[in-house]
């Protein structure tokens, strides 16, 4: 991230309340509650005691509170331990600590971000596929096997030989 996007415009502190949507063109951390739909340009940062009863619109989010809505993230979506999110998420990167709450679902944009060529196919010219590779792996685990099973058959007839 850029220091200009990182830069806090706007803060919305513990005891505040926000009734109706909220727009925003910086970066904003919420402590308080906004209760409507969030649009924010820059980050938006969400303290253990924020809570937004609405959707998100943004480009970054770091989720420490309470959501219940759903989150469009057009680069990250970042949820802390202390986060609890009952909706959906659109983003193209997701982090999710452990103890966060998420009870929705999660579109990672595959439609939006091109998709490159899986490099180990492109340079698979003349090597093995990995179905290939196990199948080879489970012939020679079988070979392996009859092998063992003659050896065993020879020295039992060698056994009976020198008795």
């Amino acid at each position: 991230m850029k220091k200009s996007e990182t830069a806090i415009t706007t803060i919305i502190g513990k005891d505040s309340v926000v009734e109706g949507d909220f727009r925003s063109g910086g970066s904003v951390r919420l402590d308080g509650t906004i209760e409507g739909n969030v649009t924010v340009a820059g980050n938006l940062i969400i303290g253990a005691t924020g809570k937004i009863h609405g959707n998100l619109d943004i480009t970054s989010v770091i989720i420490g509170g309470e959501i219940i809505g759903n989150v469009n993230a057009s680069l990250r979506t970042e949820l802390t331990s202390t986060a609890r999110l009952i909706g959906d998420i659109k983003t193209t990167l997701i982090v999710i600590d452990e103890k966060a709450i998420f009870q929705g679902r999660c579109d990672m944009n595959q439609d939006d971000v091109k998709i490159k060529k899986h490099p180990a196919r492109e340079s698979r010219a003349g090597k093995k596929s990995a179905k290939e590779a196990i199948r080879e792996a489970l012939r020679e685990a079988e070979e392996a096997s009859d092998d063992d099973e003659i050896l065993a058959a020879a020295s039992m007839g060698t056994d009976r030989m020198e008795l």
